[in-house]
């Protein structure tokens, strides 16, 4: 229960969390001359520009002493709801070394998760249904093993991660771009629950706050800064996601990158991070090696889920002499009659049929593609 003067401290942090021009770096010299976020808030102007704060920064945190945080504070008394300021034993870690780092998080769920080693997974909030499976499959795998996954609660790539490791009964975390009391995009609604009731989602930004310009920037750069490294499963060439892994790189976080066809727009991204040092990968074990946390992972490891057995079948000979047609590139209707010599009428026939097996899945322009 928390006391009278731990709800004291929390306005502060809210407080000054709330003040324009204020972030870790000048949090940290506010604490080393005040000892506390209550001792900065109550002190003069004067004060905080002999403790290094800029004059506006000064006027805007005295002008402050009175916020009203009470919704914030109401929100944090229930269940599974916390503010978690800078100085608590609760903030992640690898947060606290970056120089960026939030004065304050919110979160929703079971905060001991954030300190649990973890991999951010992003790429294309439009990616192909192989790049999604992709996604879905390799942070199944990982989480199965151990790893947390964390991403951006986007479509895409960054839900496909979410569920496969809720799905593999593994950790996940969810950086939100808004504040906690609203989800976006709005389809992610029941995902977002299910992570707060299963793993955790956490935000900087206050409640209340909508989507705007530079939330992402914002948010990518928590992504990477709790991760240990950062695997891009699918983007194009100027994706947010490569924004997310700049940013790991220089936070000193491993870039992983999954190769694609040459044919496929949203494996140039992936292909542009290969040529400039990001390692290649073909399989999770590839990341779970060069991590080098298989053993440290092993008491968290839980078995990977059963197979629900709905797309056994085999294909007979036919269907498999279409799918060695069809490559690994997507492909139309039409240049399959041509490969197969068959009328489009059978060639559409056998698509249906396989695309109900989960063996192909349409793609854009009327195209289909193998699945993985």
């Amino acid at each position: 229960m928390p006391t009278p003067a731990d709800d004291d401290a929390l306005q502060a942090w809210l407080r000054i969390h709330r003040t324009p021009g204020i972030g870790i770096r000048a949090v940290a010299r506010l604490l080393a001359a005040f000892g506390s976020a209550q001792a900065a808030l109550s002190a003069s102007p004067a004060s905080l520009r002999a403790a290094g704060l800029g004059e506006t920064a000064s006027r805007a945190l005295a002008s402050n002493r009175n916020l009203d945080v009470q919704a914030e504070l109401d929100w944090a008394e229930q269940p599974q709801r916390h503010i978690i300021p800078c100085d608590s034993p609760a903030y992640p870690q690898r947060l606290a070394e970056l120089d960026d780092a939030p004065v304050l998080l919110y979160a929703a769920g079971d905060v001991e998760l954030l300190r649990h080693p973890q991999l951010a997974i992003v790429g294309s909030r439009h990616p192909t249904p192989g790049g999604r499976d992709n996604a879905y499959r390799f942070a199944r795998h990982l989480a199965s093993a151990g790893l947390g996954i964390t991403s951006g609660l986007a479509l895409g790539v960054d839900g496909a991660a979410h569920e496969g490791a809720l799905d593999a009964r593994g950790i996940t975390v969810a950086v939100a771009a808004t504040g906690l009391d609203r989800v976006y995009p709005a389809r992610h609604h029941a995902l977002a629950e299910r992570i707060a009731a299963e793993g955790v989602m956490i935000s900087e930004s206050p409640l209340g706050t909508s989507i705007n310009r530079g939330a992402f920037p914002r948010r990518n750069r928590l992504i990477s800064g709790l991760s240990l490294g950062v695997l891009v499963v699918e983007a194009a060439r100027q994706s947010g996601s490569l924004v997310t892994a700049r940013l790991g790189a220089e936070q000193g976080r491993e870039v992983f990158a999954i190769p694609g066809s040459i044919h496929n727009p949203m494996a140039r991204g992936c292909h542009h991070l290969i040529r400039e040092g990001a390692k290649l990968v073909e399989t999770a074990d590839d990341i779970l090696a060069e991590l080098a946390l298989r053993d440290a992972l092993k008491s968290y490891a839980t078995a990977p889920p059963e197979p629900d057995g709905s797309d056994c079948e085999a294909p007979d000979d036919s269907q498999r002499e279409l799918l060695e047609a069809m490559g690994y590139d997507p492909v139309s209707v039409d240049l399959l009659v041509e490969r197969l010599g068959l009328t489009p009428e059978a060639v559409s026939s056998m698509l249906l049929i396989l695309e109900l097996k989960g063996s192909v899945a349409a793609v854009d322009g009327g195209r289909y593609q193998r699945t993985p």
